[in-house]
């Protein structure tokens, strides 16, 4: 029988001796053998420390951004593969959809995350803290890649979800992997991760796999690396307290299984829309992957007054659910991944049934559609009945983990959250209801046992992705029984594979250390005016002085005039009794504006734009006859990707505007930014043809469909951007160029091209997903038990 085989040090090497063997779900055929015996894994990490952590240390944020998004382009192309083979785990289409284009997914949206980060290899965290009077003394933090590997511990029932969901936070974050899933299903994992390997994607090191026991790998574990842990509570407990993990303090993050639960609202009588979209929830967590999802509905409550409905119609929702091979049509749920755990869930509900009903279901008497019961890993779905769920305790303690339930009844809201907080913290919890009071009782009442709550009702039922589904930019994770870790959560997640370092230093030191300008330190002669260079020409700290202006009661009068703000503290000045303001006062926007006027060097040259305005802040009230000046520096430059070879070289770059008066005080002070052009346009980087057929909408599920959509989508978005190239020249934004002083029709300037226009302020719009697959995928993320 064939191996599987590990990938080590940059090898692909089979385990010594027969190993264990591997079978269909279905057909209960043998399929493969999986050993790790003869494997060095204190090797394994510290070539994962040597080769792959510098490496990926080295790269900034957008480097590994891009690689990310490569890979999942690489993958997506690649997807029937995948598709074959997860059907030997028993999973249907849809079940392998979640697990590998929903795994896919979570690489494209980490990929987008670089946007939020800067083009260094580090990421400065918050703001900076003055530690002195004089404001020569400061501290920041930074937070840099560990100089460790992170080690995932995956389980069987996502086995390329798993892996991808927790890779694509460590590679965003610098660090290598060791993937270990788990062995029952790792045929899968090792299919994916031999494309990867194969696509020259990653650095050397970055990633590694052990396709069989993890035996001792977790003995060889150092203070510089990371564990985490999907599976069981009491696997992960056990880990958790291993003696090398607590002698080098390893963080550990756990994500166990629990006993998540629903409520039907009391607001949600049977009959309304509210009732319906309960019943199909329920529904689809007990069948979807066979209910084989840490995430999956364990725990059914309803009011009292409802609990004979429910049980009519959650039962009859289960009985049009047809079990068998995946492969024949009209096949809803498949087989559990294997006979142990249809062992394990049968021991579990036979304990479930000692002081509870079964009102639906059949261990013995049920049928499966083209296959033979007996030799898959079959189960059909369990509903079971607990009417005294206060007293009794078993079912908020013990798991089926399958498509296993129980229906409860509560008289009150205040007692359904008593029942869901009995299960001793889940990864998650719903209440369908549309009363927004009984959701805000009930989610205030929950939140510390849950990591996540979802509110269900008509006006969201369509777009929700779903009780059972964590999302990439979302805390995955939950309290006590639940693990107590945190996984994906956007920058949350990345950060966890980081060091916070706190740094002090003078505000000079601190602006050289993390590239961001920090006030108070040393300006920079920029010898011409920083709109007269180019991207890679400016540097942090250059500062402009500019001339000054004395505000007069004209100024602010013309103001009011223009923006027809006539608020009574810049417009009467006999109303200003008891107020803070001594006379009228200059409009904050006033003063803003007229800084711009300021500093703006009004020539064309590099700067194509300014698309927005961060952390303005009116800190002194300005009255005529104040004289106002402008500080003008460049605070920070942020790397841009070009999209393809047509696109416009630039970056951005973030100015700190500090306007100050006659006393020299800091009377407003704003960071605007603005796309500057590179002074070398060379270097394009052209998308492989995988992407370039990806963004025409093609590469997944409903291509025709999707197609059509961005057409229509298209005209109007074409039409916003024309109207922002004839918008955009001409205005007078703070800090953009001014533009062309008539109507007469001109071509677009540079930086303003059809398919460039500005991103939104806050930051450049994320690219659009590759495909309607990819789309969803990136929103809808199952669990990785």
């Amino acid at each position: 029988m064939n191996k599987l085989e590990n990938y080590i040090g940059g090898k692909w090497i089979q385990g010594d001796g027969e190993g264990e063997t591997l079978f269909h779900a279905i057909t209960g055929d043998p399929i493969v053998a999986a050993t790790t015996k003869g494997l060095d894994f204190e090797n394994m990490l510290d070539y994962a420390r040597k080769v792959g952590n510098p490496a990926l240390r080295k790269m900034t944020f957008q480097e590994r951004g891009r690689m990310i998004k490569a890979l999942a382009l690489h993958l997506l192309e690649k997807k029937e593969k995948y598709y074959t083979v997860s059907y030997q785990t028993g999973a249907t289409r849809a079940d392998s959809w979640i697990d590998i284009e929903g795994g896919i997914g979570n690489l494209f949206a980490n990929a987008s995350l670089r946007r939020k980060f800067p083009d260094k290899p580090f990421y400065v965290d918050g703001d900076a803290v003055s530690l002195s009077k004089d404001g020569n003394f400061i501290g920041h933090h930074i937070m840099v890649p560990k100089e460790g590997v992170a080690v995932h511990i995956n389980a069987f029932n996502f086995p390329i979800w798993g892996m991808l969901e927790k890779i694509a936070v460590n590679l965003m974050a610098g660090m290598p992997a060791v993937v270990k899933p788990a062995t029952i299903t790792s045929y899968l994992t090792e299919s994916m991760v031999k494309d990867i390997i194969a696509s020259g994607i990653l650095p050397e090191g970055a990633l590694q796999l052990i396709c069989g026991s993890a035996r001792n790998l977790l003995d060889y574990v150092s203070d510089q690396d990371v564990v985490t842990f999907t599976g069981s509570a009491e696997t992960g407990r056990m880990l958790k307290s291993s003696k090398q993990i607590i002698n080098e303090s390893v963080p550990f993050n756990m994500e166990a299984d629990s006993l998540n639960c629903i409520v039907l609202g009391m607001d949600a009588a049977p009959g309304t829309e509210e009732f319906d979209i309960f019943i199909k929830e329920v529904r689809k967590e007990m069948t979807v992957k066979s209910g084989q999802k840490c995430t999956a509905v364990r725990r059914i409550f309803v009011p009292e007054k409802y609990l004979e409905d429910a049980q009519i119609a959650i039962s009859k929702a289960l009985s049009q659910t047809t079990m068998g091979d995946p492969r024949v049509e009209g096949v809803r749920m498949g087989a559990l991944a294997g006979k142990k755990q249809v062992e394990e869930v049968q021991d579990r509900i036979a304990a479930l049934l000692r002081n509870s009903s079964m009102v639906f279901g059949d261990l013995d008497a049920f049928e499966v559609i083209g296959a033979d019961k007996s030799k898959g890993s079959f189960l059909p779905p369990i509903l079971l009945l607990q009417t005294k769920p206060l007293q009794h305790k078993e079912v908020h303690e013990i798991e089926a983990f399958g498509p296993v339930s129980t229906l409860m009844p509560y008289k009150t809201t205040e007692e359904a959250i008593i029942l869901a907080k009995m299960g001793k913290g889940s990864l998650c919890t719903s209440i369908v209801t549309g009363d927004d009071k009984i959701a805000t009782e009930y989610v205030l009442g929950t939140a510390t046992h849950h990591g996540r709550i979802l509110v269900l009702n008509r006006h969201n039922a369509k777009v929700s992705t779903g009780h059972g589904s964590p999302l990439p930019m979302l805390v995955h994770g939950g309290p006590g029984r639940a693990g107590g870790g945190e996984e994906m959560g956007g920058m949350r997640g990345v950060i966890h594979y980081m060091q916070r370092c706190a740094i002090q230093g003078t505000p000079t030191s601190i602006t050289e250390i993390t590239g961001v300008f920090q006030v108070g330190a040393k300006f920079k002669d920029p010898g011409v005016h920083p709109f007269r260079k180019h991207f890679e020409e400016l540097n942090v700290g250059e500062t402009v002085i500019t001339h000054k202006h004395t505000v007069t009661e004209a100024d602010i009068v013309n103001f009011a005039n223009v923006s027809g703000d006539n608020f009574y503290a810049h417009m009467d000045a006999t109303s200003l009794e008891g107020t803070i303001f001594e006379q009228r006062v200059a409009h904050g926007y006033f003063i803003l504006s007229k800084a711009a006027g300021l500093f703006v060097d009004p020539a064309k040259g590099p700067v194509l734009l300014n698309y927005g305005l961060e952390e303005c802040r009116f800190t002194k009230p300005v009255y005529p006859g104040m004289t106002i000046g402008v500080k003008f520096t460049v605070k920070e430059k942020v790397d841009q990707e070009k999209k393809d070879a047509d696109d416009i070289g630039k970056g951005i770059v973030k100015f700190l505007v500090d306007v100050y008066d006659e006393t020299g005080e800091t009377v407003a002070i704003a960071t605007i930014l603005t796309m500057v052009r590179k002074l070398d346009q060379g270097g394009a980087r052209t998308p492989p043809a995988e992407e370039k057929r990806a963004q025409k909408g093609g590469g997944g599920p409903g291509k025709s469909r999707k197609k059509n959509k961005n057409r229509k989508r298209g005209r109007p978005r074409r039409k916003r951007q024309a109207a922002g190239q004839k918008e955009t020249p001409g205005a007078r934004a703070p800090g953009g160029p001014r533009g062309p002083r008539k109507a007469k029709p001109r071509p677009p300037p540079p930086g303003s091209p059809k398919k460039n226009h500005p991103p939104p302020a806050g930051g450049p719009a994320p690219p659009r997903p590759p495909s309607e697959a990819a789309q969803r995928a990136s929103q809808e993320h199952p669990d990785s038990r």
